[in-house]
């Protein structure tokens, strides 16, 4: 791991050159190109244009064995960085508030290190650099399509985890992340003048009941040893004091770990807005949109992860973590081959690394990414050596 510490002071010029020059989901082309671009510097094959805005590079082992893809996302988030820092963005609007920079530094470094070592390597490793993570539908779909796991045995990825502190290092088998979906309810009444309720049909008034209806749909019929979250994100009703409301729009986003338990929330609401509307006299579209699955970690590579994680940070700050409401279409990958996905802890309150995720002070502490690129490495070369 001494090459990867040797690195370090690449691994955060790359870091803060992606801060500086972040580009939104699905619209990223600056960022490919610097990928890609570095990859070829030092000899790996690279395929470009993967799904769309996909990079994918290939590091062929010198002796024949099993392939391990290496995942990190490149997109930024719709922010304006707050920071006071040499690196914040120079895009008006646009950030890295999610430590994607971060992850990008992390395994375009581990990927120098390794090719290093390529005629000694058992199998090969496939570095996927996955646009559009933060936006459905993300990116890690159309690159699977694409072939990015096309002769893959396993998959290993991490996401920097800013309220965790730097040094420590979060694992889970199992269910680990949320399947993230979003509903848009269109409710539609008959407006009038205020002072004249019983002429019109309220359609604030029957969203502020279906509102309140659906709060019970987790804690009524749901099996309370599951878990789920229905939240409501906006409410947007009404254009003056004294009009009654013809028009409601309820937003929000339903979190769920179990296929049927996410059915059953989705009947569930149907028959909820259904009823109430009905007895309003209003009428309703329910637009739902399945996001990303749950993240599901495989046993044996989150055991993998496990014992390489104790090997750098040591084994007390190794932590099992309990189940995670966010999203995230690393879920993808693990859905098509076996893989664990892993948080590495980037928090300091001593630099500042205090803001949470998606917020316009975001940063971490830039040490947590040698540790995320060290249990890459030692995590890829496990698999590879042993399996």
């Amino acid at each position: 791991m001494k090459e990867l510490d040797d690195l370090y002071p690449e691994m955060v010029e790359l870091r803060r050159h992606f801060h500086q020059y972040p580009e939104l989901s699905h619209q990223e082309v600056n960022t490919p190109l610097t990928i890609a671009k570095y990859l070829e510097s030092f000899g790996v094959e690279v395929r470009t244009n993967v799904g769309g805005q996909g990079v994918v590079g290939i590091i062929k082992g010198g002796r024949p064995g099993k392939t391990v893809a290496l995942r990190a996302d490149f997109d930024a988030l719709p922010l304006q960085d707050q920071k006071d820092v040499p690196y914040r963005s120079t895009v008006p609007g646009v950030m890295h508030a999610c430590g994607h920079d971060a992850h990008t530094s992390a395994l375009l470094i581990a990927a120098k290190v390794l090719m290093r070592h390529q005629t000694d390597l058992k199998g090969n490793i496939v570095l996927i650099h996955q646009f559009g993570e933060e936006v459905t539908p993300g990116g890690a779909k159309p690159m699977i399509e694409d072939g990015c796991l096309d002769g893959v045995d396993a998959i290993f990825g991490t996401h920097i985890w800013a309220p965790m502190p730097v040094g420590q290092v979060g694992v889970k088998a199992g269910a680990m992340m949320a399947a993230a979906d979003k509903f848009k309810i269109t409710i539609t009444g008959r407006g009038g003048h205020g002072g004249a309720p019983h002429l019109t049909t309220d359609a604030l008034l029957t969203g502020a009941s279906v509102i309140s209806h659906l709060q019970q749909i987790v804690s009524r019929r749901v099996d309370p040893t599951e878990a789920a979250v229905i939240s409501i994100g906006t409410f947007h009703s009404g254009q003056a004091f004294n009009v009654i409301a013809e028009e409601a729009v309820i937003e929000g986003t339903v979190r769920t770990f179990s296929k049927q338990v996410q059915e059953t929330i989705i009947t569930e609401m149907e028959r909820v807005i259904k009823g109430v509307c009905g007895a309003n006299g209003a009428s309703f579209k329910l637009d739902y949109e399945k996001g990303y699955p749950p993240v599901i970690n495989h046993e044996k590579e989150t055991g993998i992860v496990r014992t390489c994680a104790k090997q750098v940070v040591g084994e007390a700050a190794v932590i099992e973590l309990a189940p995670n409401m966010i999203g995230e279409d690393f879920s993808y990958y693990l859905e098509r081959v076996p893989g664990s996905f892993f948080f590495t802890g980037a928090g300091n309150e001593h630099t500042g690394a205090v803001y949470p995720h998606h917020h316009p002070k975001f940063d971490i502490d830039e040490k947590g990414m040698l540790n995320a690129a060290k249990i890459l490495v030692s995590s890829a070369l496990e698999f590879l050596e042993k399996y």
